[in-house]
């Protein structure tokens, strides 16, 4: 299986010959030009250096002793490097940030500064209409180069509902592959044990450097990760935060209190590691009892899959260890619909639309992710298998009886190896064939 090849988009900045064009470059392309200031902001190791790297002309590297030593001395240095202007690992001299917001209001002239490091901490000045933030995941399946996408998500936003076609060479074992190996794309290719020893630095980074650095005190870093195993087990469900603390905190008689729990859930989401999906909740009287509790996805389900310590043969097994986080279906399930929406959520990005999930209250209802444009709503369900039935597809058909014409398609992604469309309309797609 070829794990890296170039995908044809729409040209934009000079890229280096190893440098592999992201889904996300088309957006920098349009956008960079006419902003002074862009944040890029997402998880360590999804690559925003590299993709920031093809269009400065200066670098500041802040975790670099002799860079951060003078910018520390002047921020206002920045001024006089040639644009655009990389500002790696920016909260390193955190005055930066008002410098070039102030450079940015003398000045607001398209492609300045693009900034890379950890999200603003709310004692930030307000950076409206002067940094701009475009969010960056790991890579897609189509970035990876493990298939050539013969659908497109924006087709498919169109309203059209034209037919589809298509076939993969991809199989279950592929996908989960996929899963276990992760969309970093300074591990692709990496053998078992070696990937499994850069998952794990990865992870250990977070809770012994990460956290403190974002000024949390780990005084327990057994107690930090097994609050993560638990977001991993919670993976693609809407738990609660008392289902979280309790399966973190199995082993311990007194509970943390509720603002311990959200302690722990914030800063993981301000570092990127959690990167749950929003409920849905439309302005318009379509619905009744929904729930606006959000669908758990880590990152990376590479890196949920690392914490639960899951093997292939456990999760093709349906093998889910210890994890007490209760699910309809098994581990699997979860994980494969994290990818999915990884995926998703990327291309929506693409052509400017939002991503949600749906459920009802008693969870009667439920739509893995709801692409939400300005023409209206995408329905979709990941579900493990080639040949979806009926029962697989009755949320989509109630969304659709709900709102008609309001539905712009209805897909349900599987793991199987053709697409087409069912006789009630309802596409069926293998996650390899889905592109931008």
């Amino acid at each position: 299986m070829q794990l890296w090849q170039s995908i044809p988009m729409a040209s934009g900045a000079q890229f280096s010959r190893r440098y592999v064009r992201r889904i996300l470059d088309d957006e920098l392309d349009e956008l960079i030009p006419h902003l002074p200031a862009v944040l890029l902001d997402g998880p360590k190791g999804v690559g925003k250096t590299e993709t920031a790297l093809q269009r400065c002309r200066t670098v500041r590297r802040l975790d670099v002793d002799l860079d951060r030593a003078v910018v520390e001395a002047d921020p206002m240095v920045i001024a006089d490097d040639p644009a655009p202007v990389l500002l790696a690992e920016w909260h390193r001299v955190p005055s930066v940030w008002n410098t070039v917001r102030r450079l940015v209001d003398q000045n607001p002239s398209g492609g300045r500064f693009i900034l890379k490091g950890s999200p603003p901490t709310a004692e930030s000045h307000s950076r409206a209409g002067r940094i701009t933030t475009v969010r960056m995941r790991p890579l897609t399946l189509t970035e990876r180069g493990v298939a050539m996408p013969s659908v497109s998500l924006r087709d498919l936003a169109g309203g059209e509902r034209a037919p589809i076609s298509g076939r993969s060479s991809l199989r279950l074992r592929d996908y989960v592959d996929e899963i276990i190996a992760g969309g970093s794309p300074g591990l692709r290719g990496l053998p078992r044990r070696a990937l499994m020893a850069q998952l794990d630095g990865y992870l250990k980074r977070i809770v012994e450097h990460d956290l403190p650095e974002a000024g949390f005190a780990v005084r327990r870093p057994a107690t930090v990760r097994s609050w993560m195993r638990a977001y991993a087990a919670s993976t693609g469900t809407t738990a609660s935060w008392k289902t979280i603390r309790d399966a973190a905190t199995s082993r311990i008689v007194t509970k943390p209190a509720k603002e311990t729990a959200a302690g722990y859930s914030e800063l993981l989401r301000e570092l990127r590691i959690l990167d749950p999906v929003e409920a849905w909740l439309p302005t318009r009287n379509h619905f009744s009892r929904l729930t606006g509790a959000p669908k758990h996805h880590l990152a990376d389900p590479s890196l949920a899959d690392r914490l639960l310590d899951r093997t292939e043969n456990h999760l093709i097994a349906g093998d889910e260890g210890e994890s007490v986080i209760p699910r309809d279906g098994i581990l699997l399930d979860g994980l494969f619909e994290s990818m999915v929406a990884l995926s998703v959520r990327t291309f929506a990005q693409s052509i400017e639309a939002r991503t949600y999930h749906l459920r009802t209250e008693g969870g009667r209802h439920e739509i893995d992710l709801v692409v939400e444009t300005s023409d209206g709503v995408l329905g979709i369900e990941a579900k493990l298998g080639t040949s979806p039935n009926d029962h697989d597809a009755r949320h989509l058909v109630w969304l659709r009886e709900r709102l008609g014409e309001g539905l712009l398609d209805a897909v349900i992604i599987t793991t199987g190896t053709e697409a087409y469309r069912r006789r009630d309309g309802i596409a069926v797609i293998p996650l390899a064939l889905l592109g931008p």
